[in-house]
């Protein structure tokens, strides 16, 4: 049993490794433009299904109370908090309209359209991504090894692994990340 418990652990390990440094680049840029849009008065709509619903209440969180610091909100809202809303769209028009519907009422230009599917096929999370695009939203998409998502969303963040407990630990790790950089752009002078 240990010795599962400590191959699950090294297997994570290598995972995000793996992902975050293949990744560096692309994630400073991820970080410059989320900055840039919650410092300029836009927001982030974050949203995704299951495991990924709860990530996207959770990062949407940490912006906006605080994460590492004491600082003002930074405006962020999880598209699958609002359960009358949900069941509303998913029963008039079905579950794949769910944050479509949603992201044309509160997405605004220059806003950030976050989906994020570990398979990258969640027909709801892909119609809500090219609804942003339509309005005017950057996209990000935080998915697995691709699939749709990797080729409708503006910058893509694709994780190489096929176990989903993987794909959704390195998800959250850079949501954290995100959070961190996003926090030391906007308030330098909390980190000296």
């Amino acid at each position: 049993m240990k010795n599962i418990i400590l191959n699950i652990l090294e297997e994570s390990i290598n995972v995000k490794d793996r992902f975050i440094k293949g990744n560096i680049d692309l994630i400073v840029k991820g970080a410059e433009r989320l900055a840039t849009c919650v410092a300029s008065g836009k927001k982030i709509l974050i949203f995704g299904n299951g495991g990924s619903a709860a990530d996207a209440q959770h990062i949407a969180a940490e912006f906006i109370n605080r994460f590492q610091i004491e600082r003002p909100p930074l405006a962020a809202i999880a598209l699958t908090t609002d359960t009358s809303v949900i069941t509303s769209i998913g029963n008039d028009y079905g579950f794949d309209e769910i944050f479509s519907k949603q992201i044309t009422a509160l997405g605004k230009k220059d806003d950030i359209a976050w989906g994020i599917s570990t398979s990258g096929n969640s027909a709801n999370v892909i119609k809500a991504v090219n609804a942003a695009k339509e309005i005017g939203l950057f996209t990000i998409g935080f998915t697995g090894q691709g699939g749709k998502l990797a080729q409708c969303a503006d910058m893509v963040f694709p994780v190489e692994s096929d176990k989903t407990a993987r794909i959704q630990e390195a998800h959250i790790t850079l949501g954290h990340i995100f959070c961190d950089i996003v926090e030391r752009i906007i308030f330098p002078e909390e980190f000296v």
